[in-house]
């Protein structure tokens, strides 16, 4: 190529003025090393590029910055998103680090796990317990975050790629709260009238709530949702989800309203991202969610106002 002006009046290191020809014996630098003479330009910016920066291309050498550009514009973007995907999922191995960190807590500092633990009859004057219990499980179980983690390393992944990770995220939060207030109604529904004495703490309004399966199995609903959609089979999901509803009732201190709660907000959030109008995804998935978390919220007011605990 012939030794042409290149780059903004920043990137040239002869400090020639915007618009001035470059001098004809002017040697040619790389922006990213200016102590080194570079002959070689970019085939796509057409920059000097010295041989620590030079990326080899189907034709010729690309520079870093244009290589990294490319990479960026051929990610693939989510089915149901506006953003593209990445390579790391990053956001399903966040929550399970966060699980993971929590777990650890809950074995190292004493009454980590009686602060943050999902109790109905306790969560009224205290309501970050709501999510907090999705991140708390059993330290006497071992198994428990186990199955837990694998479950959200299994579809946490595809959900994230397929949903982009806002939309996400939100599927996991709401799914989780969906789970506590699953919990609530059910002690509302079993005794509507609140206990007022401990002794009577058989009863759920005084259970004690933790895991993360209630935000899983609002992942379960989505990704059903996501595969119909999307013409695959759904057949190893649904078998999934009968296989633990049948233990819900079968082993015992599994709490299956929350599962079911989560179930329920999964499916319907899932639904509303993957059928959205691609013109107006962004708008109804935003709607969808916070018509979500409100029904939520005014179904666990309602609740702990009928009992007088508000």
């Amino acid at each position: 190529m012939s030794d042409q002006p290149w780059g903004t009046p920043s990137d040239r290191p002869d400090g020639v003025s915007d618009g001035a020809p470059v001098p004809a014996d002017a040697v040619p630098v790389c922006p990213r090393h200016r102590d080194r003479a570079s002959y070689v330009r970019c085939q796509r910016c057409g920059r000097p590029v010295c041989p620590q920066c030079q990326r080899p291309a189907p034709v010729g050498i690309q520079c870093v910055d244009c290589v990294n550009v490319g990479t960026r514009a051929a990610a693939p973007r989510a089915t149901f998103g506006e953003g593209r995907v990445s390579d790391r999922p990053v956001v399903t191995l966040t929550l399970i680090g966060l699980c993971v960190v929590a777990f650890v807590a809950q074995m190292a500092v004493p009454g980590f796990t009686h602060d943050l633990q999902f109790v109905p009859r306790d969560s009224a004057d205290e309501p970050w317990r709501f999510l907090s219990a999705a991140f708390l499980h059993s330290t006497e179980f071992l198994l428990h975050i186990v199955f837990n983690m694998l479950a959200l390393w299994m579809v946490g992944p595809f959900l994230e790629a397929s949903l982009g990770r806002a939309r996400f995220v939100t599927l996991y939060l709401l799914s989780a709260l969906g789970g506590s207030v699953g919990m609530l109604v059910a002690a509302k529904v079993t005794s509507p009238v609140l206990p007022t004495l401990p002794v009577l703490a058989h009863t759920l309004w005084y259970v004690e709530v933790v895991g993360a399966s209630g935000a899983v199995f609002g992942l379960f609903g989505a990704v059903l949702v996501v595969l119909r959609r999307t013409g695959r089979s759904a057949q190893g999901i649904v078998g999934v989800l009968v296989i633990n509803g049948v233990l819900g009732f079968v082993v015992p201190h599994i709490a299956w309203q929350a599962h079911l709660g989560g179930l329920v907000v999964g499916a319907a959030l899932g639904a509303a991202y993957a059928y959205a109008p691609r013109a107006r995804r962004r708008e109804v998935s935003l709607a969808a969610s916070l018509a979500v978390a409100l029904a939520l919220v005014l179904v666990a007011v309602g609740i702990y106002q009928s009992v007088g605990l508000l």
